[in-house]
């Protein structure tokens, strides 16, 4: 691609929510080869060869962000502070999941757009307003014509799933109103270089979005960040609050300060892409070295948390089930099944940590402090966690 330079190279990967059937696993799964690369000129990270989102985001989709109390409760203290200081009186979710974040919300007020339809029916049951639909300008148009323009349009973890980014904001400037906000939720590229957060890449995640990337693409379509808020979310994300340009309303400092805190780390410069990758490397190295020890000691390990990011983890340092005995997990689409690629089973999460386990791979490493309160019995008998960020160790 033109004026993109690549800086990493994470092999082959399987489809990072393809959570293989038992009569699955003999046959050929479908992998891609992940590289990541930045446009010179819009200062955009993503990889290279993204999937067909109709492949990626089906009937089958398994993740539920109503799974995580971290994730309620950020929901829910937007909702407040929305409520509070935006005073919509319609709201758009673009990827609204199974409603954790419209469900603050009187239904007459919020409109859900989900393409996964196993999960679009969850909120529809419950009487929100949704429509199982990929977002882009026929979706945006049809909106238009059957319910008005919003006053607020929220996207979280989403919009850093669409390749066409264009599309994307043609598309809310549509549906939003001249006065209106947009919010946009999405890890931070600064905090990934820092916490050698590698796995932040996989097929869903196009994009990692740092301040200076995104307000490019948002300058083509007349819109401008106006505030920034830093999340501990997702091991670190940014929310940038959005409005169109021919709105005069102030600024914040918030916007300055992450800007200068990237420019800072050199998030510019491809020498910082280049250090990163070495960093990359040396991780998967030592967490290879410490499944290794702890394998030659007979003890055993279990996974906790399947997540897609924990698949670009295991595929690229190639721990497979000789290395992790199995996976527990919450999720139900996701038990009974078995990792992407590396093929270790996955069962349903009985509220503990049997006695028999000594290691924890942390999966869901983004969720450590919920894991840790969740998890005190086992850690008081002397059971330990391995996590790689932002150095694989034994915690």
């Amino acid at each position: 691609m033109k004026n993109k330079i690549n800086f990493l190279d994470l092999g082959f990967q399987p489809l990072a929510n393809n959570y293989l059937r038992k009569n699955q696993l003999n046959k050929k799964e479908k992998k891609y080869r992940l590289k990541i690369g930045i446009n010179t000129n819009t200062k955009l990270v993503s990889i290279n060869k993204p999937i067909s989102s109709k492949m990626m985001f089906n009937n089958k989709y398994p993740y539920r962000s109503s799974m995580s109390k971290t994730m309620l409760k950020s929901f829910k203290n937007l909702a407040i502070s929305i409520n509070k200081n935006l005073k919509p009186k319609k709201i758009l979710e673009i990827g609204s999941n199974d409603g954790s974040f419209i469900k603050n919300f009187s239904k007459k007020k919020v409109i859900g757009i989900e393409p996964c339809s196993n999960i679009e029916k969850i909120t529809k049951k419950k009487g929100f307003n949704t429509y199982s639909l990929y977002w882009n300008l026929k979706t945006a148009r049809e909106l238009l014509k059957k319910e008005g323009k919003v006053d607020l349009i929220y996207s979280a973890n989403t919009i850093s799933h669409i390749e066409n980014l264009d599309e994307v904001f043609k598309s809310i400037n549509i549906l939003l109103n001249d006065n209106g906000t947009l919010i946009v939720e999405d890890p931070s590229l600064l905090e990934c270089l820092k916490k050698n957060t590698y796995d932040q890449f996989y097929n869903e995640h196009i994009y990692v979005f740092s301040l200076l990337g995104i307000e490019n693409i948002l300058k083509k379509h007349n819109f401008e960040i106006f505030h920034v808020q830093n999340l501990d979310i997702h091991g670190g994300s940014n929310r940038y609050f959005i409005k169109k340009k021919i709105n005069k309303g102030q600024i914040l400092s918030s916007v300055n300060k992450q800007r200068k805190k990237e420019l800072s780390y050199g998030i510019q410069k491809i020498s910082t892409y280049k250090k990163f990758a070495k960093r990359v490397k040396s991780s998967k190295d030592e967490l290879k070295r410490i499944f290794s020890k702890i394998s030659s000691k007979n003890k055993k390990v279990i996974g906790y948390g399947v997540t897609a990011k924990s698949a670009t983890i295991l595929n690229y340092c190639k721990i497979g089930k000789g290395l992790i005995s199995y996976f527990i997990d919450t999720t139900k689409d996701k038990q009974n099944k078995y990792t992407p690629g590396t093929k270790i089973p996955i069962l349903k999460y009985q509220g503990f940590i049997q006695k028999d386990v000594d290691f924890v791979f942390l999966g869901a490493w983004n969720f450590q402090k919920e894991i840790f309160n969740k998890e005190k019995k086992f850690i008081k008998r002397g059971g330990k966690f391995i996590i790689h960020t932002p150095r694989p160790k034994i915690l």
